[in-house]
């Protein structure tokens, strides 16, 4: 696929999809047909076992839908575009691979709903604000905003910031559980691979990584007995897989593992 609205790059092991539409990397439904067809080469390469989001620039992840594009669009096709995003971010979530959010910028709106479909949420400090202010327009989070956001703070929490339509710095962002950290890092970009390739082989068993993530992203709206089964079918396959020989073998002979990502 040609891409216009994003950037698309792999190498050691990590896939970087970064939304580049200046000058606030808002999306449109070409935008999300791109990374849907990013998600999808970076699931099917073999060498890729991980996967950052990002935006161009400096000063935006991503501030949402294009305001523009939803102001001249029919009600039909405002329906269908929020069909298809919700299925875009609902495949980058379930993707077997380790998908991490680098908040370079403002995260706002749409750009933290894409964010909350990722794994883990690491922010630039300083580097701008972060929330769902849909309210103000007179519409809801309607790209899975309402149902990621309460899973993560909690419902109560969610409604008042969703009602309210509050930005909020990413240290406050952290203290209730929506970034998992932030960072104040000169190199914002070469901390983030760093990071990312930590959770590739040699260094990780990516197939278990995978899993993990599958078990709790799955299990979580299973119940706790559906759950249950859900890992323990998980953990068969890895005690099938040639990482797993391999970190079993290592813990014995008291060496440090060598995975393959097999």
């Amino acid at each position: 696929m040609t891409h216009t609205k994003i950037r698309y790059t792999s190498g050691d092991g990590v896939a970087t999809i970064e939304l580049n539409d200046p000058p606030a990397n808002t999306y449109s439904y070409e935008m999300m047909r791109e990374i849907d067809g990013a998600v999808l080469d970076a699931r099917m390469d073999r060498a890729v076992h991980v996967i950052v989001l990002r935006g161009a620039g400096e000063k935006f992840f991503c501030a949402g839908a294009n305001i523009g594009m939803l102001k001249e669009a029919d009600p039909e096709f405002k329906y269908y575009f929020c069909l298809h995003a919700n299925e875009t971010l609902n495949r980058l979530e379930q993707t077997p691979k380790l998908v991490i959010a680098a908040l370079n910028g403002h995260t706002v709106g749409g750009g933290l709903e894409v964010a909350m479909a990722a794994d883990i949420r690491i922010a630039k400090k300083d580097a701008g604000k972060i929330g769902l202010p849909e309210v103000a327009l007179g519409v809801l989070p309607g790209t899975g905003g309402t149902q990621r956001l309460s899973r993560l703070v909690g419902k109560a929490r969610a409604i008042e910031l969703m009602a309210l339509g509050r930005l909020m710095s990413f240290d406050e962002a952290k203290t209730i559980g929506l970034v998992n950290d932030v960072w104040d890092e000169a190199d914002f970009t070469a901390a983030i691979h760093a990071y990312a390739k930590q959770f590739t082989p040699p260094n990780k068993a990516s197939r278990a990584v995978g899993r993990i993530k599958r078990a709790v992203q799955s299990g979580l709206e299973m119940s706790f007995g559906d759950g249950l089964a859900l890992e323990r079918e998980l953990q068969q396959l890895l005690f099938e897989s040639s990482d797993a020989r391999e970190g079993i073998s290592a813990n014995v002979e008291k060496r440090k593992p060598e995975f393959t990502g097999r």
